[in-house]
């Protein structure tokens, strides 16, 4: 059976257990993948799958739910934002994170992003400097059973050095310039996906070699800053 075919069966399955508005957040999500993601020319099938599979809605605020499978980024609070979906697609066909990889995410938000990770990855470590949105995001992936997914309140800026090296990082903010930590916190044939600038953004991805460090530009994007935490502040351990 073509890939097509099995993401037809596996939507299908999703509406038979659904019943009520259930069924209608399904068909959503399902426009959402086939208007907005795969025919703007993502082809990972796993992408695919888990970008029907996780409810974006319960990403985001009541209010907001109505708007949670736009083509666009939401507002959810402390100047942050849930990434346009495309956006998230894209960037974790970029990442391609295995079954058995452990990845660190910046800039947990609302805790999507790493949700979607979750259902990819071993093992994903997400840091959120902003406190409140971090506590918020460690009780929503908790609630949805995500288990493999570890919410830290800290400096992304610093990475981790204590989990290095990762298999993956994905940033979700844009510094003006890559973090060299990061780049030193990436395993042989690891990549980071990366949105850098300040007024004008490029989408990029630095994946380490056995002879380096090799780069690419992908497209222009928009993200809002990278915070940096204060100085002499003390990074996630």
């Amino acid at each position: 059976m073509t890939g097509s075919g099995l993401a037809a069966l596996g939507v299908l399955a999703i509406l038979m257990s659904c019943n009520g508005s259930s069924v209608e957040l399904a068909a959503e999500r399902e426009r959402m993948v086939r208007t907005q993601i795969e025919g703007r020319g993502v082809r990972d099938e796993r992408v695919l799958a888990v970008m029907r599979a996780v409810p974006r809605h319960r990403f985001v605020s009541e209010e907001l739910r109505h708007a949670a499978y736009d083509d666009g980024p939401l507002p959810i609070g402390h100047g942050q934002t849930i990434s346009q979906p495309y956006i998230v697609a894209v960037m974790t066909e970029l990442l391609a994170p295995g079954p058995d990889d452990v990845v660190l995410d910046i800039g947990t938000g609302s805790g999507y992003q790493a949700a979607v990770l979750g259902r990819l990855a071993k093992r994903v470590i997400s840091i959120e400097i902003v406190p409140e949105l971090a506590d918020e995001a460690r009780a929503r992936l908790a609630a949805l059973g995500y288990t493999n997914v570890e919410v830290i309140a800290g400096d992304g800026w610093k990475g981790l050095p204590a989990g290095a090296p990762f298999d993956g990082i994905l940033v979700a903010a844009a510094p003006p310039e890559v973090p060299p930590a990061l780049l030193d916190q990436l395993d042989v044939g690891a990549r980071l996906v990366i949105p850098v600038g300040q007024w004008e953004q490029d989408l990029r991805v630095y994946e380490r070699t056995a002879s380096g460090i090799e780069e690419r530009t992908i497209f222009g994007v928009r993200f809002v800053p990278l915070v940096h935490g204060k100085e002499g502040e003390s990074s996630p351990q």
